[in-house]
């Protein structure tokens, strides 16, 4: 079996024009923003609706979805490096409009929507005038198994009433519109995989209470809590079918946290790269840190993670995208990249010293986030009970534990 993750001449050509044109376009816009300071919020608005409409014109729009839909027609490889060059910069991903959670509700509605719902919901998104959430996590059960729902969706006539509390859903305060998950069949049991349906939900709508912006160890970030009384929603807006809540769910949150594992390598390797530069650059006992084979170890121990993170997210990207069973993999990339983040950006502040702990470096914030990455999209633990439980039927069912590590020739 080959394997090559060699760049086709076009694709190569894409990954050039990307990074040219964050760190010569974007970087630049947004320190302009930044001498003139973000609390002129118009202005900041204008800037990054004007770098949209660059990335329009030269091609660089919705790398993620395919060209009959206006975007770039890239599969999951391809997008991978796309995603990482955009993520050098905070809002990069929004300006190539391939950011979270829009990104994997374009990929949802692309495959479950009916074509009227494609036309109303899926095709704004596309064109950058509409934002969305996904509101499925809950506070009174754990987030990480959805078969918990509680938000219950009662059939009443030609609609559905809908009562129940959702929180921390990213970007609800912005979106036009939420596809909901809630319980909808009474007679399956707790814990069943069939007892929930996804809701298209336009917002604002009677019922649909945003409570507030959950506030997290750094600030308010776009994530609400919503308690949903008496929502009423038509039956039409039923998306991908009655009781298939779980499995669209799930079908688009693998994608979508291989999507995240492509930004966080982003963010792993700047941290890497300031903590080289500030290790050559920092004079200390008579020689540079770089020399200190405490540091030396530090910096190897970030490369040869960083380099088993980009390996592990190319062979999950290759498999979902020849149509292969791809969910260990990417439950191992998830875990393993989120991980990875959180200690080289450790490595990195620890080299910087007092200055990485400060807000003069974007490390704080970037450690912050990292935090944040070992529980988004499904926490440590589930991944590892998954990644066990697959292991162990693999063996079961063959003898062997090979196909539980990635079905490699070795």
């Amino acid at each position: 079996m080959a394997i090559d993750f060699t760049l086709a001449p076009e694709h190569e050509e894409i990954r050039k024009r990307v990074r040219a044109f964050i760190q010569g376009t974007v970087v630049p816009a947004l320190e302009e923003i930044a001498e003139v300071g973000e609390g002129d919020r118009e202005a900041y608005l204008r800037t990054l609706f004007r770098l949209r409409s660059q990335a329009k014109a030269e091609g660089l729009w919705l790398p993620h979805m395919p060209k009959e839909w206006g975007g770039m027609g890239l599969g999951h490889v391809e997008l991978a490096m796309v995603q990482s060059e955009a993520a050098k910069t905070r809002v990069g991903p929004w300006v190539l409009n391939c950011m979270a959670p829009d990104e994997g509700n374009m990929h949802t509605l692309l495959h479950w929507a009916t074509d009227e719902q494609k036309e109303k919901y899926l095709r704004p998104l596309l064109e950058g005038t509409q934002m969305s959430c996904f509101a499925m996590t809950e506070p009174e059960v754990a987030g990480s198994d959805p078969t918990l729902i509680r938000t219950e969706a009662v059939r009443d006539g030609d609609e559905w009433l809908i009562n129940g509390h959702k929180w921390f859903i990213s970007n609800a305060r912005r979106a036009n519109f939420a596809i909901l998950i809630a319980r909808t069949e009474k007679d399956v049991p707790e814990g069943s995989r069939g007892a929930t349906t996804a809701f298209l939900v336009d917002l604002p709508s009677p019922g649909w209470n945003d409570v507030r912006e959950v506030e997290t160890m750094h600030g308010s970030t776009g994530h609400s809590e919503i308690v949903i009384e008496d929502l009423r929603v038509a039956d039409s807006q039923i998306l991908g079918g009655r009781g298939n809540g779980h499995r669209l769910g799930q079908h688009r949150l693998g994608p979508a946290r291989l999507a995240h594992c492509m930004r966080w390598i982003s963010q792993a390797e700047t941290a890497l790269d300031m903590m080289v530069d500030r290790a050559l650059n920092r004079y200390s006992h008579g020689s540079p840190l770089a020399e200190k084979q405490g540091i030396q170890w530090m910096i190897a121990d970030s490369a040869m993670e960083l380099y088993q993170c980009k390996l592990m997210v190319l062979h999950a990207a290759s498999k979902i995208d020849k149509g292969e069973d791809f969910r260990t993999e990417v439950s191992m990339a998830k875990h393993f990249v989120a991980n990875s983040l959180n200690r080289i950006v450790d490595r990195a502040i620890q080299v910087h010293g007092a200055l990485g702990y400060s807000t003069d470096t974007p490390l704080a914030s970037m450690f912050q986030h990292a935090r944040w990455a070992r529980f988004a999209d499904g926490a440590d633990e589930i991944h590892q009970m998954r990644i066990a439980e697959r292991t162990i039927a693999a063996y079961r069912a063959t003898g062997s534990t090979s196909a539980a590590t990635g079905g490699l020739p070795l």
